[in-house]
Formats: structure tokens, sequence, C-alpha cells
């Protein structure tokens, strides 16, 4: 038996609240079973004056549970940061040319932490924000957010540096700027569009382009991605018809419509990620891009709510080895009675697999963003 001395690990002892461990005298024999109380310092000084010990292999089996309660109350936390970041999106986007590039920068660093925090609750971010009543806020801001954030995982996986990551990020979203308000209006109109709005539309790349590089930006990459983020290369894009397009530009694209498709509007309702990428897979079949882009997510992206073979019905926190397989905590048994503690399931075991996306609205229980980011914590 491995020990080590309890006044070592102190600083895991709470006063009145039960040991995560066992406590031993100076000849191991057990003094306080694991559950027991210390409940004050006098108890505690005695203990340690007798040379009282810790089992290491029990040591470390408390451990393990406790990190996993830290690092799911940090996540727990992160749903109101996102809210805060959105608020900093839309006062980058309508800020002063003077003021608005440091706007953008500050924005992104803010975001990037937390993708960089939590990638796989980013990615749901960009999942569960679309669900009827799930998320709020200005459309356009949001789009912005979710395109900036796919193009970064695609930029990822793509082995790009961390600099061409971050360039993508900001392209995306900034790539429709000079439209903003417009295109929050559109979410929520259900007429066909006016003259004046379809003028705007066709001519937001070059608009947005021109603005920010009003307000500084001298990255041509990044103006050039804004300015070519329709154009195809068929030359059935706007606003110019080109036939040579430049890759990030294409990027923008492909991210615009994905995660578009993923984001519901007065006039349709939102696809799930697997309807959005299997349309974008019809749309660029050939587009190692938009591949990638949907591989980045995955099949069944984090935050899809699923139902498994098993009858258990809980949320991807992650994506597996194989497409099909993800990460799962199942939030119900396997007669839909809701768990007091989720458990993990790796889908790619025998009678496990995920066998239907299911709604928000299935789940017998209400899952809050709080809620939901504490899964991706304790995973």
């Amino acid at each position: 038996m491995r020990v080590c001395s309890l006044s070592s690990v102190k600083n895991r002892i709470v006063l009145g609240a039960p040991l995560p461990f066992g406590v031993r005298d100076s000849t191991r024999m057990l003094l306080l079973a694991r559950g027991q109380v210390i409940v004050d310092e006098a108890q505690l000084e005695e203990l340690f004056q007798r040379g009282a010990l810790v089992e290491i292999d029990e040591l470390a089996g408390a451990i393990q549970p406790a990190l996993q309660q830290t690092r799911a109350r940090r996540s727990a936390a992160l749903p109101a940061e996102w809210d805060k970041c959105g608020g900093d999106v839309r006062l980058a986007l309508t800020a002063a040319p003077a003021d608005m590039a440091g706007a953008i920068d500050h924005s992104t660093d803010r975001l990037l932490a937390l993708i960089a925090q939590a990638p796989d609750l980013a990615l749901s971010q960009v999942v569960r924000k679309n669900e009827p009543g799930s998320g709020s806020g200005n459309y356009a801001v949001n789009h912005s957010i979710h395109a900036a954030t796919a193009c970064q995982a695609a930029a990822r996986h793509l082995g790009w540096s961390a600099g061409e990551q971050r360039r993508a990020f900001q392209a995306a979203l900034t790539m429709n700027i000079s439209m903003i308000d417009l295109q929050a209006r559109l979410a929520t109109q259900v007429s066909p569009l006016t003259a004046k709005q379809r003028e705007t539309i066709n001519e937001h790349p070059t608009r947005s382009s021109e603005l920010l590089a009003q307000a500084g930006i001298a990255d041509e990459d990044w103006l050039v991605a804004v300015a070519q983020h329709h154009e195809v290369a068929d030359g059935s894009g706007y606003p110019k018809g080109l036939t040579t397009v430049g890759e990030l530009a294409e990027l923008l694209r492909y991210a615009d419509v994905y995660t578009a498709r993923m984001s519901s509007r007065a006039n349709r309702p939102a696809m799930s990620a697997t309807q959005a990428g299997r349309e974008l897979h019809q749309m660029a079949a050939e587009s190692p891009l938009a591949a990638t882009l949907i591989k980045s997510f995955g099949i069944f992206p984090p935050g899809s709510l699923v139902k498994l073979a098993s009858g258990e019905l809980g949320m991807v926190t992650r994506n597996g080895e194989k497409a099909h397989h993800p990460l799962v905590a199942t939030l119900t048994d396997a007669t839909g009675v809701p768990r007091l503690s989720p458990l993990m399931r790796d889908t790619a075991r025998h009678g496990s697999a995920v066998v239907a996306l299911i709604s928000m609205q299935a789940m017998p229980m209400r899952l809050t963003d709080e809620s939901i980011a504490e899964l991706f914590g304790g995973a």
C-alpha cells in the first residue's frame, strides 16, 4: 500500500464536508473512512500530530472526479462569456471607422480564447443556438460569430498556421459588415426582397471590403476574401462574376452557407447539422474545403441531441474516431427517465450506436445553457 501524509494533501480537506478519501494512522489502520467528516481545526491538527496517512491510489481516485467537477463549474460560466462576446461583436461591426479595427481585434481575441478553452462547446454554440427558443440576440451578429467559428475550425483541420486561422476567423466575422442591419431585418421578413434590398445584397461584398479598408485593415488577403466571398469559379457568383476565386474566399462562402442553413428564418426552419452538411456536400462535392468544413463539425456535431440504440437520450459532447461514432453524455436511461448524473457513452460500442437525431422538445427535461456547458466540462 503506497501512502502519503495527510498534511501533504490538506488542501483537499474541507472541514465539515465528507472526506474524498480514507484517513489512516501511522500503522496504516483506518481511522476515518471515505465520506466521514473532520469537524474542526482541532481534530485536523490532532490527525497531523498522529502522523495520519492517506492511501495514494485512493487519493488518485478522488482527484479525478474533483477535477471533472472543477472543469464542469468553469464550463458552466462559459455561456455568459459567449453572450458578452456577442455584445462586443455587435459593437465592433457597427463601430466608427476610427475604432473598428481595434474593436474587431478585441472581439477576436476574446472569442478565440473561448474557442481554445472549450473547442467542442464552441462548435455546439453553432449547432444549438439556432434551435427555436435556445438563442437570442441579433441574427446578423450570431451568424457572423457562427461563420467565423466554422471557418476557424476548418482552418485548424486544414493545418493552417495560427495567423492564417485568425485571418479566416476575422474575414468571416466581417464579411457582411456593410449589411448588418439589413441581414437582421431579413431574418424576420416574409415578404419578397425589394429592389433596394437586392441592390444592397449584391453590393455588400465590395462595400464590406471597402469599409474594412477605410477602418485601417491593411491585410490584403482578408480584404480580397471578403470582396470575393460570393464569387463562384464557374462565373455564376456576384458581384463581379469572377472565374478565379481565392481559397479563403471559397471557405468563407461555404461557412456562410453551412451555418446559415442551421439558422431558422421567418420563411424557413433551421436544418440539422446533418442536413446542412448533406446539402453543402451536394453543392460542392468536389471541394476539399467544403469536405473539411463538414468533417470539422462531424456528422453528429457537439451539441446535437440524439437517441441511442439502447433507448437512452443524450447530447453529443465530442466527435469520435469515426464520423458516425461520437461521444455522448446520456441524460436519460433506456426508458426515458432522466438521470441524476449523465453517463458518457462511446457510440462505437455495441448497443450504443446513434439511431436518430432528436429535438430539444423531445427531451424530458429542460436543458439550460449552463447545464449543457457542464456536460462538456465534465466529459
